[in-house]
């Protein structure tokens, strides 16, 4: 119960009830509900500033969270970077230069993306600079990814030509060592057996029994298996492709014919003295690009080092041919 208040009024000489009038009391509470309303205002402000709701705790923690995966993941770009950045050093450096192949330069490895704005929609937020920046590594690093993949399919091709390569040059010596009575001849100027005259020798000439086996020094297909060339009698010629061919002379008897498929090391005649022979031998010939060559570095893949020294220095000596 609200206290009742008197006043002393003078005239009458007595007291008298305060009686509030309806509009004063009405001020009064609008002043009452708009200081509070007032201070309810600042109060909530105050606390919307300094202090948090537990919803804005559940999503600061949320936010540092991706933040964290987003430092997390630049981290791992840059491993990956580094592992990208060694396995391109190496195929600009050993792969793609072992096959002879063009490095690739760092501004197509690392090239960037042009044109319209591809993050746009990850603007406007309030870490939108780190992630579009995320966005721009990734992408860059996928494309990079891409080039290098290409390389390598690149580098696989020419590996699988280097092989086809390897297994087609002629690189054996066509008759073993075994049944070799000696290496009679070599590339360059030789005396003519049959004129004594000074001349150009294009061959090898190796000497041994009618009969002995001869074998395709690489692989190829045999182009010629008659004696239509004059000199050489009974030949075998072989393209070995790459612009290699590989001819045999003075036969016996061939084991191929003509069209034939053959791999090195396969029997492909017999040592013989037809043609224009002094007596039963081998002339060997290479030509690369239609131009004769010396056989004598070919013989990496039969011979020792010490064997190629020996037949190096026999090679070199100029002696009367046998053909």
């Amino acid at each position: 119960m609200s206290k009742v208040k008197y006043y002393y009024d003078s005239e009458s000489l007595s007291y008298r009830k305060i009686e509030r009038k309806k509009r004063t009391t009405f001020k009064y509470g609008f002043m009452f509900i708009l200081a509070t309303s007032l201070f309810a205002f600042i109060f909530v402000f105050i606390a919307g500033q300094y202090l948090e709701s537990p919803k804005e705790k559940a999503l600061k923690r949320e936010l540092h969270n991706a933040q964290l995966q987003f430092e997390l993941l630049n981290k791992k770009m840059d491993a990956a970077a580094a592992v990208l950045a060694n396995v391109a050093e190496r195929d600009n450096n050993i792969y793609r230069l072992y096959f002879e192949a063009n490095p690739i330069p760092d501004e197509q490895r690392k090239a960037g993306f042009g044109g319209i704005n591809r993050y746009k929609n990850l603007e406007g937020f309030d870490n939108s600079k780190l992630i579009i920046e995320s966005h721009k590594r990734l992408d860059i690093l996928q494309k990079q990814i891409v080039v290098q993949s290409k390389s390598l399919d690149e580098i696989a091709i020419l590996a699988k030509e280097k092989e086809k390569l390897l297994a087609a040059i002629p690189a054996i010596q066509p008759v073993s060592n075994e049944e070799l009575s000696r290496m009679a001849s070599g590339y360059g100027m030789r005396s003519d057996p049959f004129t004594k005259v000074r001349k150009m020798h294009w061959g090898m000439d190796f000497t041994a029994p009618r009969g002995t086996p001869i074998y395709a020094s690489g692989d190829g297909v045999v182009v010629r298996a008659d004696a239509g060339s004059t000199g050489y009698g009974k030949h075998i010629r072989i393209d070995h492709g790459y612009g290699y061919t590989s001819l045999y002379a003075h036969l016996y008897k061939y084991n191929v014919r003509k069209n034939q498929k053959v791999k090195r090391g396969d029997l492909i005649g017999f040592v013989g003295s037809t043609g224009r022979s002094q007596a039963p031998h081998l002339h060997y010939e290479i030509f690369k690009d239609g131009d004769r060559i010396n056989p004598i570095n070919f013989y990496y893949g039969s011979l020792t080092a010490e064997e190629f020294n020996d037949l190096l220095k026999r090679a070199t000596l100029e002696n009367q041919s046998l053909d």
